[in-house]
């Protein structure tokens, strides 16, 4: 008697990423993809009303990002369980897709075995991080979340630090796309997580932040206010 395919629906909003995962995955027995979303709110869409096993989703995607799609997809389908394809390595990003529900973050870098092996694993319940994710870094991070322990400046990655540090100097998202090297969207995208995860509202709220953190020098600080 053969077992139930494993059905997956993938979500990248390169579709060049897509054709290329989809190849791969369907010539692995047992593997069938479903369907394909372009953005977040696509991706949601399709897994309220194709319940597939396994939500196969990059981290920054237009509509709706991995991690809100992750939370999103464990409301309108317990069943399906998530993994994050994500270029990024830092444990913040990890941490947040874990408390959101996902199952496992494979890094884009990975080779296809890891990959199908992410799959398997997380579609028989397990959670699974590519190598070199610390499982236990991973989950003494969870545990200060738990327990309140945890600093929401830890939970920054290396990006919305910069940006943080960007903003507090005064710069507009604007200035802070130049200086990064990235587009004013996503400059204010990691702004706004930043923000988020600090639970500030105001440039004043920030600045005061920064101040009490030591982050920049008193007389820096009067400049940008």
């Amino acid at each position: 008697m053969t077992k139930d395919p494993i059905t997956i629906v993938l979500a990248d909003d390169h579709h060049i990423v897509r054709q290329g995962v989809r190849a791969l995955l369907e010539s692995e027995p047992g593997f069938t993809v479903i369907g394909e979303a372009s953005d977040g709110l696509k991706a949601v869409n399709l897994v309220f009303t194709l319940k597939p096993r396994i939500l196969l989703a990059d981290l920054m995607m237009p509509g709706l990002n991995g991690l809100e799609v992750t939370r999103q997809a464990g409301k309108v389908s317990p069943q399906t369980r998530v993994i994050i394809l994500s270029m990024y390595l830092n444990e913040p990003y990890v941490i947040e897709a874990l408390q959101n529900g996902a199952f496992g973050y494979v890094l884009k870098e990975c080779n296809v075995s890891d990959l199908i092996h992410a799959i398997r694993e997380v579609a028989s319940g397990r959670h699974y991080l590519s190598p070199p994710l610390s499982e236990r870094a991973i989950e003494v991070y969870l545990e200060k979340a738990r327990d309140g322990t945890l600093d929401p400046y830890d939970t920054l990655t290396s990006r919305e630090k910069e940006v943080l540090q960007l903003a507090v100097e005064g710069l507009g998202n604007a200035d802070i796309a130049v200086r990064l090297f990235i587009s004013p969207r996503t400059a204010e995208t990691h702004r706004a997580n930043m923000m988020r995860k600090l639970h500030l509202h105001t440039q004043t709220d920030l600045i005061k932040y920064a101040l009490k953190k030591g982050l920049l020098p008193t007389e820096d600080i009067r400049k940008s206010s």
